[in-house]
C-alpha cells in the first residue's frame, strides 16, 4: 500500500515478525530469571539472551514504524489509535503505581496498627506481639533487618524533587519550539531534559548506596524497606526508561523527523515524562515528607 493521507483510507501493515520475536524474548526472559532466582547457574546467561533479544526486537519494531511514518503512510485515523494507545498505556502505568501505593497506605495504616493493638488488632497484640507499638517507619513487630535510618526528605530528594520538576518546564519548552519549527532551541531544552534526567538518577543511586552502606536500609529493612525500595525503584526504573526514549526522540528531532503539525513520537514520551513526574511528587510527599 502507498501513502495514506485519505482518511478513509488505514494503514494496515504486512505480517510482522516483531510480536513472535517479542514473545520469545519475553518467555526467555522469565524462564531465565526465575531459575536464576532458583539457584539454578543456567538461568542467569538465558535471562541475559531474552533481554539482548528484547531489546532486538525494540530497536526493530519501533525503527519499523518510524520508517513507515517517514514514508507517508500514517493518516489522522492511524495518528488516532497511537493516541489512544498510548493513554491507555499511561492509565495501565498508574494502576501499577496504585497498586504500589495501595500496598504502602494498606501497611501504614491498617496493618502496623493492628499489629500495635489498634481495632481489631487487640488480640493480635495481646497474644503474639505484646509490647509492639505501632510506629512508622517500621520493620515490623519482628524487627527485620534489623534496626536502621531513614532518608531525610530535605536532602537529596528535594533536590531530585527539583530536577523533575524543572524537567517538566524543559520538555514542553521544547515542545513549544517543535511547534514553531525552532529546531536548535528544541534540541536545547530537549538534551536539557535528558540531562535532568541522567542527574535525578545519578542522585537516586548514590541515595541507594548511602542507604545500604550507613544506614542499614535495606530491602530486608522489613515493611518500610520493602515498600520504600519497590516505589522507588520502580520509579527509577520508569525515569531510566524516559530518559533512554527522549534521548531517541532527540536523534529524531535532530535528523528531522518531526515537523509542527506531525510529532505525535514526541507527544507521546513527553506524556510519558510528565507521568513519571507526577508520580514522583507522590512519591516524595507519601515516602518521604509523611
Amino acid at each position: 500500500m502507498a501513502h495514506t493521507h485519505d482518511a478513509n483510507i488505514y494503514y494496515v501493515p504486512h505480517g510482522s515478525k516483531w510480536p513472535m520475536v517479542g514473545t520469545l524474548g519475553l518467555f526467555t526472559t522469565v524462564i531465565g530469571v526465575s531459575n536464576w532466582l532458583n539457584g539454578h547457574a543456567w538461568g542467569q546467561p538465558v535471562f541475559y539472551v531474552g533481554l539482548a533479544i528484547l531489546v532486538f526486537m525494540l530497536f526493530g519494531w519501533f525503527g519499523s514504524v518510524i520508517r513507515e511514518s517517514i514514508a507517508g503512510l500514517y493518516n489522522s485515523q492511524v495518528d488516532t489509535s497511537f493516541r489512544m494507545g498510548m493513554v491507555w498505556f499511561i492509565f495501565s502505568e498508574v494502576m501499577f503505581f496504585a497498586a504500589f501505593f495501595g500496598a504502602l497506605f494498606y501497611a501504614r495504616s491498617l496493618s502496623v496498627p493492628w499489629l500495635g493493638g489498634a481495632g481489631d488488632g487487640v488480640l493480635t497484640n495481646a497474644l503474639l506481639w505484646s509490647g509492639f507499638e505501632s510506629t512508622w517507619p517500621t520493620n515490623g513487630p519482628a524487627s527485620v533487618g534489623g534496626s536502621f535510618e531513614t532518608i531525610s526528605a530535605w536532602g537529596i530528594p528535594l533536590l531530585n524533587t527539583l530536577l523533575l520538576l524543572s524537567s517538566g518546564v524543559t520538555i514542553t519548552i521544547a515542545h513549544h519550539a517543535l511547534k514553531a519549527a525552532e529546531r536548535g532551541k528544541l534540541l536545547f531544552w530537549l538534551g536539557a531534559t535528558v540531562l535532568l534526567g541522567v542527574v535525578f538518577l545519578y542522585f537516586q543511586a548514590y541515595e541507594y548506596i548511602h542507604a545500604y552502606r550507613d544506614l542499614n536500609l535495606t530491602l530486608g529493612s522489613g515493611i518500610y524497606g520493602s515498600t520504600f525500595f519497590m516505589l522507588t525503584g520502580f520509579h527509577g526504573m520508569h525515569v531510566t526508561l524516559g530518559a533512554i526514549m527522549l534521548t531517541v526522540i532527540w536523534f529524531r528531532c535532530a535528523k528531522g523527523h518531526f515537523d509542527r503539525d506531525n510529532h505525535f513520537g514526541f507527544e507521546a514520551v513527553a506524556w510519558y515524562w510528565h507521568f513519571v513526574d507526577v508520580v514522583w511528587l507522590g512519591l516524595f510527599l507519601f515516602v518521604y515528607v509523611l
